[in-house]
């Protein structure tokens, strides 16, 4: 496997249902998979399926999951960094082979982070590891990551 940045953007559904998709497929295959979810809040069914398949998916929740109906706050802002924190470090572990950035596009759309913040959490990703984004509004800047 190449180390590979997917971003999956634009209008409509799909795009984290796609990427759950490849995560089931990359456990089914036994290999484990980091799945990072931002901004939505809601158990969504296309979130509850990696649940099914804890053994080979982690799935964390970042954030304080109420930004999307409210301005987003100094706090807000905080918890994204600490996430990205986090993510950098779980990247460059080496631990995950699929790691899953679910609604990071809208997370930078909504000024929680920038890209070159994003660029610097996936940085250490080795050529085993496979970074999907997803999310509306990816900036241009967003392919840059890979």
């Amino acid at each position: 496997m190449k180390g590979y940045l997917q971003i999956y953007t634009g209008n409509g559904k799909g795009k984290t249902t796609a990427a759950i998709g490849l995560a089931i497929r990359a456990a089914g295959a036994g290999l484990p998979v980091f799945f990072a979810r931002f901004v939505k809040d809601k158990q969504y069914s296309e979130i509850l399926a990696p649940a099914r398949f804890e053994d080979r998916i982690t799935v964390h929740q970042y954030g304080r999951r109420r930004f999307m109906t409210r301005k987003t706050e100094k706090q807000d802002v905080e918890t994204a960094h600490e996430a990205l924190k986090e993510i950098r470090r779980i990247i460059g572990s080496g631990d995950f082979r699929v790691v899953v950035l679910a609604e990071a596009a809208i997370a930078l759309h909504y000024g929680l982070f920038t890209v070159d913040e994003l660029v610097n959490a996936i940085s250490p990703k080795s050529l085993s590891c496979e970074v999907v984004m997803t999310g509306r509004y990816a900036p241009a800047g967003a392919y840059r990551c890979g």
